[in-house]
């Protein structure tokens, strides 16, 4: 037996939470942290970090891996391929959705996901509830369960016909949320405008994938995000907006914060790096590669998120990792056909990627600083899902899940990434830093190669959220 006290010493390293920056060696012992020091002893193996930072694991708490799907669609990442890629991009815990469809009640959704991912995950992870059939039986009895279980966030959607609540719904969803102390997440687009424009635009035979930004301008997205932050003051029940687009969304959330009120927002790499352009100029189905919703709005508006980022309105930054494949029957060309905007999948790839581009993008190019990156991509994403501070920090106790970073000039390519989907819309992108290593509970799980090991990620059952002082545990 090694007399080392720790498995595992990572020297040198540029340590960065978000509230510190620190010159530290971090000594692992059982997958923990152990100690934080200067010239701690002996490890079993060691990692120099010497002129590197170092970062707690990524937290993508908002992305979708094999989510059940009507036909033909089907997500390209399962958790096998899904942690995969967020491990070789340096994220070590993934919250999906465990997704109700109408007339299944709750506990079976989340039975069906565990069985989805039932020894696949390289990475630890848990499961956001999505609630789309919020009958009694779910609101008295199923959900408050639940949420006692460990499964203390859920989704709200107010689009999609398969998903959508309407406002009493809503209100008795997030009523649940305030008497359980969780965390509802609001995918706040306004469903009946959407429909409204889609039909006309279809009637006028604007049909190609960039009519999709046509039928979602920001209004529907303002209109949304104004009305469910009055159903949560209603309530008085903290609420997380999730993928906010742009400048009027932002402006109501501004509102909602000026006036008291406990309203988070999400956004993500989308709408930082990518314009309503990008769905085609013209009538290119290849646009289809970049629908999602809200969709990318224009580049003004991307100078909105990166003031939103820095000046503190967003609480996290997230992937919405929706991946579905371009050139295939069951992703972008549903049935093998270039079909109508109504019907493309709707959805980016963007797991392995997400923390290079903030952090080159953001941190590099001093829009943000360092211990703000740790915030939005980590902390928060911890603390918003009653994970931390097992997750989401560099402390003595915590999971030793840690990115040491390289500096140095890459371009995104498909090729190189490691998720199943046949494209990434951030192809071509320059990043100046990616992982060198990334550490999962003090394993190696990328050092420049993936080291594969199915099944090794935890789930996470998780405590209630902590981002406000009434929420602590």
């Amino acid at each position: 037996m090694s007399n080392n006290p720790f498995d595992l010493v990572v020297r040198n390293a540029r340590v960065a939470t978000a509230s510190d920056t620190f010159d530290s060696d971090i000594g692992i012992r059982g997958g923990r942290i152990v100690q934080l020091g200067l010239d701690l002893p002996s490890g079993t193996r060691e990692i120099d970090a010497a002129g590197r930072v170092v970062t707690p694991g990524g937290v993508d708490a908002h992305c979708h891996l094999d989510q059940p799907m009507a036909p033909p669609a089907r997500m390209a990442d399962d958790f096998d391929s899904g942690t995969r890629s967020a491990a070789c991009g340096g994220t070590t815990t993934v919250i999906p959705f465990a997704a109700q469809e109408k007339g299944q009640s709750l506990r079976a959704a989340v039975r069906d996901y565990h069985q989805r991912a039932e020894g696949k995950a390289h990475v630890d992870h848990a499961f956001h509830l999505i609630v789309s059939d919020p009958t009694p039986q779910v609101l008295s009895e199923e959900l408050p369960a639940l949420i006692r279980e460990g499964y203390t966030s859920f989704k709200i959607y107010m689009t999609y016909d398969d998903l959508k609540l309407d406002d009493g719904q809503i209100l008795d969803v997030l009523e649940v949320a305030r008497r359980h102390d969780a965390m509802a997440m609001i995918h706040a687009e306004n469903s009946d405008c959407i429909e409204w424009l889609t039909k006309r635009l279809e009637s006028a035979g604007r049909t190609a994938p960039r009519f999709h930004a046509h039928s979602r301008p920001m209004l529907v997205e303002r209109e949304a995000a104004h009305r469910v932050i009055s159903l949560a003051e209603l309530v008085d029940v903290p609420i997380l907006i999730v993928h906010v687009s742009g400048r009027e969304a932002v402006e109501q959330i501004r509102w909602a914060r000026a006036h008291g009120l406990n309203v988070f927002a999400e956004t993500c790499p989308q709408y930082l790096f990518l314009t309503a352009e990008d769905l085609g100029i013209d009538d290119d189905y290849r646009g289809a590669k970049c629908v999602c919703s809200p969709p990318p709005r224009n580049k003004a508006n991307q100078e909105v998120i990166w003031n939103g980022l820095a000046d503190g309105l967003f609480t996290v930054f997230s992937s919405d990792h929706a991946p579905f494949k371009y050139d295939a029957p069951e992703g972008k060309k549903p049935g093998g056909e270039e079909v109508a905007f109504r019907h493309i999948p709707n959805g980016i790839p963007g797991l392995e990627t997400r923390l290079s581009l903030l952090y080159t993008h953001g941190v590099l190019q001093g829009r943000i600083t360092l211990n703000r990156f740790v915030e939005l991509t980590s902390t928060n994403p911890a603390k918003a899902n009653g994970l931390h501070p097992r997750k989401g920090t560099i402390a003595v106790g915590a999971d030793a899940d840690l990115v040491i970073w390289q500096e140095g000039q890459r371009t995104i390519r498909n090729a190189d990434l490691h998720h199943d989907v046949d494209y990434t819309p951030y192809e071509g992108i320059e990043v100046q830093a990616w992982p060198a290593y990334t550490l999962s509970r003090g394993e190696v799980v990328w050092d420049g190669e993936f080291h594969p090991r199915a099944g090794r990620g935890e789930f996470l059952r998780r405590g209630r959220p902590t981002l406000l002082p009434k929420q602590a545990a």
